[in-house]
């Protein structure tokens, strides 16, 4: 077998995000894909693909800006139109071809603006 098929031993486990609006956040983090593995009055959680795991963390305040992570989905224009159908007013997308990429952004609830990545995996396991 090749290094490359093999799956990597390491992976991010989680990222957080802090919100004001935890129960708007946790519905848009359902309504975009993730799937709901805790939802408290404090803390919300969902795992991504590869396991990786999004903590949304409730604050009485926060600064909104830009997430302090990115998103890469397999299709990233069927992903645009899915969500402009739900109302989300995702960015035009963009080409980067720097790194061989396209990108849109859409704003979460409480006005985080998270970037999404068309996928470049080497479609081996990850």
């Amino acid at each position: 077998m090749r290094d490359r098929d093999v799956r990597r031993p390491i992976w991010i486990g989680h990222v957080a995000l802090e919100t004001d609006r935890l129960e708007e956040s946790a519905r848009f983090m359902d309504m975009i894909g993730m799937r709901a593995v805790h939802k408290g009055s404090e803390v919300a959680i969902f795992e991504l693909r590869g396991g990786t795991h999004l903590i949304l963390i409730a604050k009485r305040e926060i600064v909104p800006g830009d997430a302090p992570f990115d998103l890469m989905v397999e299709d990233l224009h069927a992903t645009h139109r899915r969500f402009t159908s739900l109302g989300l007013a995702p960015s035009p997308i963009e080409a980067v071809s720097s790194i061989d990429h396209e990108i849109f952004r859409v704003r979460e609830p409480a006005g985080h603006l998270i970037t999404f990545y068309s996928n470049h995996s080497l479609g081996t396991s990850v």
